[in-house]
């Protein structure tokens, strides 16, 4: 049978056991006898491997009879094998006439006046049924009979053997013990915990003689399971059956067609009141339910329970834990499914019971938690409080599980004034735990409604501490969640009401509220609107003495000014911030994690990642172990940041996908969408040049943020560009930064990171042949790094000058450029980017006359790069190396110098720069190819429309294209269309084409596309 194929009678799919059936069916191929011994537990599959055996055999010609056992039918003597029989027709006589021979009790044919067939009579009633036999005699009669049969074979199939009655155990040991000399099998499933003794005996025997083959089903593997019964279901919805099943087929079914009642509702039918109350209080009591608990919650005799439990052990409708110490039933789910069919009313007087039970032996709180939730029908306060104690328990490790508490405590809480302030509080906590969770919207909503509602406490005196605390901290938090859902301006408004408001906050409040206010406004890259708040409230914290709240305004004054690219003053912030940090408790910066983040994050920015590393550490051992999750993402991104700084690119990896993972559950678009983006640029790190999931991982980071506007989703679409250019198209780059940037200044992009983006677009500009645009950048790269004073920015803007100097043929000045890079990089431990700035410059410093400095320089970037596990350097390098020697080779094949070829001129790509625009960057990039080859710029792309030279030649390629479809009639939005730009770039670009051919129209830009198109007038020259 081939797995996934329909099984007989229209049942579902039979998978997993393709091995197993075809043991069984190569017994078929010389059939003799003996016996297969199927166990497994219930629902595993041992009926429709019984099943499909069966069909196998019979579509071979031989003569299948199948019987079963069953609890109701266990006092009749042989009911197994009188069930299989009974199915002999004429023409299975007329094959077997030997069975002609077996006593009638066997054939089924002891009618109602048969002794045997009376319910209860033991083995003399048996033999009296056989004219006279003892059972022995029985048995031995049953073998002559069965090895008389001949022809193609018979099998007979026993399921559900562990009902056996005496008798059947008896013939079954017969038949191991004294196999018939025929082609006769004998095929039984049972389950193993049910199974008598004397028959798991008596098949135990049989393997020894080999007479007996036992196949064992355990749980069948997910794709099994999945593949094979739930093509058509979501995946994840599908591994979560599987993992709810354990791999039991029947289980599985049960969930997937949500009919439960095959798994177990027969086993419970036939129980007795005793044993089914037993049951119940299992079901209720869970991982609490042992011998004791289970007497207190049904109120019967502890002597009667024992025994009632012993006989739901033998029925395996229970097992032993005795890890957890109780009584569990035999699957997880049944539990479950067990407690839903308990009656209601029943069903809450179980958990009272067993809260009160509970609470009387001692129990962990949140144990007691879940029964008096199940239970709690009408407003309680001692209830109320257990349930909000265990609620603030849970928060920091199963928020999920909070936020369901409170809520439960909400919804019984009469609405009454009395009960006003528990309810704000309640709210509070719950909007908290929501957020913790990832449902930011409904915790946001939560939090509105708070605030709506809340009534501000009465005020003191100007200045005296007191204050509305609570509504305080709902407004922090509700302005938290909508900055998490970018939505900046509600943020604001919501901020800048509750500061405004008068009597407003004491100062201690007033500091919370004015951090997220700057908070609001460095996201929004707004800071400096909120610079002088914050001054105040650091100031006003330093008066008063608070440490905590001066530390949070230093903290975000540091990450502000880092961002804004005052160095000196971010500087100054960050040192006196890590300084009150280093001195504060965990427990004190448990409820300021956020400041750490800041902090952390401001360190990255100046260049001090051995400094953001710790902070980064220290912070998400904090956040792990309070739960603060969107602390906790933020810190692994800035430690997974540094790590890539600092060239520790596996761990690096490891914290970026962490990172991904906690921001993934938490509802916020640019933390995710940021998160994704540096795990890309990594990423981008450790595979080879032009790797495509390096820039599917960008494309999905940068429609992550979608059109966000904020600092987050500006650099994540910014770091796109890194992967783009990797993958070869440096005209896109340049589309790319331009956009995300604003305009050619980058004017949106953070200040301190722009001469980075800047070596981007010079690298882009120089592979496009716009070397005016390249120098430019360069220039602005460079200007901008002296003003930030940071070696990393500094390395970034040499590099470009480099660049742009290699393509001038300016070979002294490159080598220098590079060398200063390097010793920028080196300066700040950014261990890339000096083996990037080394590797492009070595050549150089050899075409200057320095072959020894060259070496080292080679030598040291490339040991860089490998302990860093920087595979796209090496691989670059490698290409970069092969290129010298090729060009080395062709030069010496076309004879010694023709003028300028030898040199480097204006013209060539100059090193760094390859022909697919793959280039040096400030991720790291390509090592330069050899100073003295000279390499074309490359041409217009295919689908580039050709344009005249004359006013048209100082376009680039990218502009040439936009100027032609601008000259047959294309709008600005057909155009971005058609390219797939946005509108604002193809805007950029028209703008760029207006200024380098002086015109001033579309309609003037399309009549001088036309009139150069046509040629110069006749007799005219250039």
């Amino acid at each position: 049978m081939v797995e996934g194929a329909a099984g007989p009678a229209g049942r579902a799919p039979f998978v997993g056991r393709g091995a197993e059936l075809g043991r069984l069916e190569a017994l078929l191929d010389d059939l003799r006898a003996g016996v297969v011994d199927v166990v497994g537990d219930p629902g595993i599959g041992k009926s429709r491997l019984l099943t499909e055996f069966a069909a196998l055999a019979r579509a071979r010609g031989v003569t299948v009879l199948r019987g079963r056992g069953s609890e109701r039918a266990r006092g009749r003597p042989l009911r197994p094998f009188t069930d299989a029989f009974t199915e002999l027709d004429p023409r299975a006589r007329r094959a077997f006439p030997s069975l002609d021979g077996l006593p009638a009790v066997v054939r089924g044919e002891c009618g109602d006046g048969c002794p045997a067939a009376v319910a209860g009579l033991g083995p003399g009633a048996v033999s009296g049924a056989v004219s006279g036999a003892d059972l022995f005699d029985l048995c031995r009669v049953t073998a002559a009979a069965l090895g008389g049969v001949g022809g193609r074979g018979l099998v007979v199939v026993l399921d559900d053997l562990h009902w056996a009655d005496e008798a059947t155990v008896e013939l079954v040991d017969h038949l191991v013990r004294h196999p018939v000399r025929a082609p006769f099998l004998l095929a039984v499933g049972r389950r193993e915990r049910q199974t008598p003794a004397a028959l798991s005996a008596a098949l135990t025997r049989g393997l020894d003689s080999g007479v007996v083959l036992r196949t064992a089903l355990g749980p069948l593997g997910a794709d099994e399971l999945i593949d094979g019964l739930a093509a058509g279901v979501p995946r994840e919805r599908a591994v979560e059956m599987y993992e709810a099943s354990q791999g039991s087929p029947l289980y599985f079914l049960a969930l997937l067609h949500g009919d439960r009642s095959a798994a177990f509702h027969d086993e419970l039918a036939v129980l007795p009141r005793l044993e089914r109350a037993a049951m119940d209080a299992v079901a209720v009591l869970g991982e609490h339910a042992n011998t004791d608990r289970i007497a207190a919650v049904t109120g019967a005799d502890p002597f009667d329970l024992i025994a009632a439990l012993r006989v739901l052990v033998d029925r395996d409708l229970l097992r032993s834990d005795r890890r957890a110490r109780c009584l569990t039933p035999r699957h997880p789910l049944l539990r479950a499914w067990i407690r839903e069919t308990v009656d209601p009313w029943r069903r809450l007087e179980l958990h009272r019971a067993a809260a009160v039970e509970l609470t009387r032996t001692g129990a962990p709180l949140l144990d007691r938690a879940h029964h008096v939730e199940e239970s709690l029908s009408r407003w309680d306060p001692k209830a109320a409080a257990v349930l909000t104690e265990a609620a603030e328990q849970a928060v920091a490790t199963a928020p999920a599980d909070s936020a369901r508490l409170l809520g439960v405590v909400l919804r019984v809480l009469p609405d009454t004034p009395e009960h006003h302030v528990t309810r704000s509080e309640l709210m509070l906590k719950r909007a908290t735990a929501l957020g913790m969770t990832g449902a930011v919207r409904e915790s946001r909503d939560l939090l509105h409604r708070l605030i709506a509602t809340h009534r501000p406490a009465p005020e003191g005196p100007e200045g005296a501490e007191g204050g509305d605390a609570l509504r305080t901290s709902a407004v922090v938090q509700c302005a938290f969640m909508e900055r998490t859902l970018g939505r900046y301006a509600a943020a604001r408004a919501l901020l800048r009401r509750e500061l405004d408001r008068r009597p407003g906050p004491p100062p201690a409040q007033r500091t919370g509220l004015v951090v997220e206010w700057g908070n609001r406004a460095l996201f929004a890259t707004r800071y400096p609107e909120a610079r002088d708040e914050v001054a105040g409230a650091l100031a006003d914290a330093r008066l008063r003495g608070d440490e905590l709240g001066a530390a949070e305004a230093l903290t975000l004054a540091a990450l502000g000014e880092a961002y804004e690219g005052n160095t000196q003053a971010a500087r100054e912030y960050a040192a006196e911030a890590a300084a009150l940090t280093d001195v504060t408790t965990d427990a004190d910066l448990a409820g300021q994690c956020e400041s750490l983040v800041r902090l952390a994050w401001s360190e990255v920015f100046l260049d001090d990642c051995a400094a953001a590393q710790r902070h980064a550490e220290r912070g998400v051992e904090i956040a792990r172990r309070t739960g603060r999750p969107f602390a906790l993402a933020q810190l692994l991104l800035t430690g997974a940041y540094a790590r890539f700084t600092t060239g520790r690119l596996h761990t690096a990896l490891e914290w970026a996908d962490e990172a991904v993972s906690v921001a993934g559950s938490l509802g916020g678009a640019e933390l995710l969408g940021m998160s994704r983006a540096v795990r890309a640029l990594i990423l981008m790190q450790t595979r080879p040049a032009g790797d495509p999931d390096v820039l599917a991982a960008a494309e999905e980071a940068a429609a992550t943020v979608g059109a966000v506007e904020g600092w987050w989703a500006t650099v994540s679409r910014s770091l796109l560009a890194y992967a783009v250019l990797g993958a070869g198209d440096p005209y896109r780059v340049r589309d790319v930064l331009l956009d995300a940037g604003g305009d050619g200044d980058l004017s949106r992009v953070q200040p301190s990171m722009r001469p980075n983006f800047f070596e981007l677009l010079v690298t882009a500009s120089l592979a496009t042949g716009d070397v005016a645009d390249a120098e430019r950048w360069a220039s602005h790269a460079l200007a901008l790094a002296d003003r930030l004073g940071l070696p990393v920015q500094r390395g970034a803007a040499l590099r470009a000058v480099g660049l742009v100097a290699a393509q001038r043929g300016e070979l002294a000045r490159a080598a220098k450029a590079f060398t200063e890079s390097a010793h920028e990089s080196a300066r700040a431990g950014a261990v890339l980017r000096e083996a990037q700035s080394l590797l492009l410059g070595a050549p150089f410093a050899a075409a200057t006359g320095d072959p020894a400095r060259a070496a080292a320089m080679s030598r040291r970037g490339l040991r860089l790069a490998e302990e860093g596990g920087a595979r796209l350097i090496l691989d670059m390098a490698a290409r970069a190396r092969r290129g010298r020697e090729e060009g080395a080779g062709a030069g010496a094949g076309s004879g010694a110098g023709s003028g300028e070829g030898a040199r480097p001129g204006r013209g060539g790509t100059g090193p760094g720069v390859t022909r697919d625009g793959a280039a040096a960057h400030g991720s790291g990039g390509p090592p330069p190819a050899d100073p003295t080859a000279r390499t074309p710029l490359p041409g217009p792309r295919a689908d580039v429309p050709p344009l005249p030279s004359g006013p048209f030649a100082s376009l680039t390629p990218r502009e040439r294209e936009i100027a032609a479809l601008v000259a047959e009639g294309l709008t600005n939005q057909a155009v971005a269309d058609r390219l797939c730009l946005s509108t604002r770039t193809v805007e950029s670009h028209v703008g760029r084409v207006y200024r380098k051919t002086g015109v001033t129209s579309r309609a003037a830009l399309a009549s001088l596309v036309t009139r150069c198109a046509a040629g110069p007038p006749q007799g005219g020259g250039e």
